[in-house]
């Protein structure tokens, strides 16, 4: 099935206080260099970017692992409206990463009209030489960076003789034939394959977010939600998922959870609903975990509340189940 085992999901405490996150060059300092470099978006965390983090545990020596991002990412600047959702949220990504220590440092580049339009070479210096002092840069085997992305893996390694660093290309992981990517994680997460884009991710898919006030239909049949709004265009498929909840005192428990419109009372704006199973009384103004287990079936509209209340105890009945398995 695949080249590299799974990784164990981590673990319920989420600390981002781990991990050095430098916003821009301007804050580099001397103490950030020298460094191995990796270069990409890393959205998910999957397990093709785990090996890329151990590429560079591996050749780092002294140096420090960094990992250079752009906010937003460069798709997301040249075209918004067309825009892959993205797995995680910038500050989601910072927490994985520092929950293990997977590496050193993250430097986040702002991605606007000055950097779209710098130079290969201007990057190269500007970054990766005088910035990070780098000694080793691992890119993917398309990578493609500068104005007009006109820098690839063969003008870096050019660059690279030319600056006294070396370029290694990402190992590939495959999974059921295919590369492991960002692109399958998202395409499995909007079909409802949750087990097989936990399989791609090598841990289960999770989000974070703060519980607001809703609208507490839920309460008022017996099954009280924590309300979550993702702030992003999520890859999630619309309906009811097998979950466990890590809460502040990070305690993880068993859940279900419904992501979407909710029809049956006239919901506007996705939302994800979190009903805990077990050990969780008032969490307004709480930040949730949430990992994703198992999909359970799409969102429906129900004929009223005494329906939909019939229909969220089987649900229930049936997260247990999948969450015991």
């Amino acid at each position: 099935m695949s080249s590299t085992p799974s990784a164990k999901p981590g673990p319920a405490r989420y600390n981002s206080s781990q991990m050095q996150l430098i916003r821009g060059l301007h804050n580099l300092r001397p103490a950030h260099r020298p460094s191995v470099v990796a270069i990409g978006n890393f959205d998910g965390l999957h397990r093709g970017h785990r090996a890329i983090l151990q590429q560079l545990s591996d050749c780092a020596g002294s140096a420090k692992t960094t990992l250079v991002t752009f906010e937003p990412t460069p798709r997301e600047y040249f075209d918004a409206a067309s825009a892959p959702p993205r797995l995680n949220r910038l500050s989601e990504t910072v927490a994985m990463l520092s929950e293990g220590q997977l590496v050193d440092q993250l430097l986040c580049l702002r991605f606007d009209a000055a950097l779209a339009s710098t130079s290969p070479d201007d990057f190269v210096r500007r970054v990766v030489v005088d910035g990070l002092g780098c000694r080793t840069v691992i890119v993917g085997e398309d990578f493609r960076y500068g104005a007009e992305r006109a820098g690839d893996v063969r003008s870096l390694k050019q660059a690279g003789e030319r600056g006294g660093f070396d370029v290694d290309v990402a190992r590939t992981v495959v999974d059921d034939g295919e590369r492991v990517s960002s692109t399958r994680v998202r395409e499995s997460l909007a079909a409802g394959e949750l087990r097989q884009a936990n399989r791609l991710l090598g841990q289960r898919y999770r989000v974070t977010g703060r519980v607001q006030a809703g609208q507490q239909a839920g309460r008022t049949i017996g099954f009280p939600t924590a309300n979550l709004r993702l702030r992003r265009k999520a890859a999630l498929r619309h309906g009811v998922y097998a979950v466990r909840v890590t809460t502040g005192n990070a305690v993880a428990v068993p859940g279900v959870a419904n992501y979407g419109t909710r029809p049956t009372v006239s919901g506007q704006g996705a939302l994800l609903e979190v009903h805990c199973l077990e050990g969780v009384h008032d969490l307004y103004g709480d930040r949730l975990w949430v990992e994703f287990v198992d999909f359970i079936r799409p969102e429906r509209r129900f004929d009223g509340l005494p329906a939909l209340k019939q229909q969220i105890e089987r649900d229930v009945a049936d997260a247990w189940q999948r969450l015991e398995n």
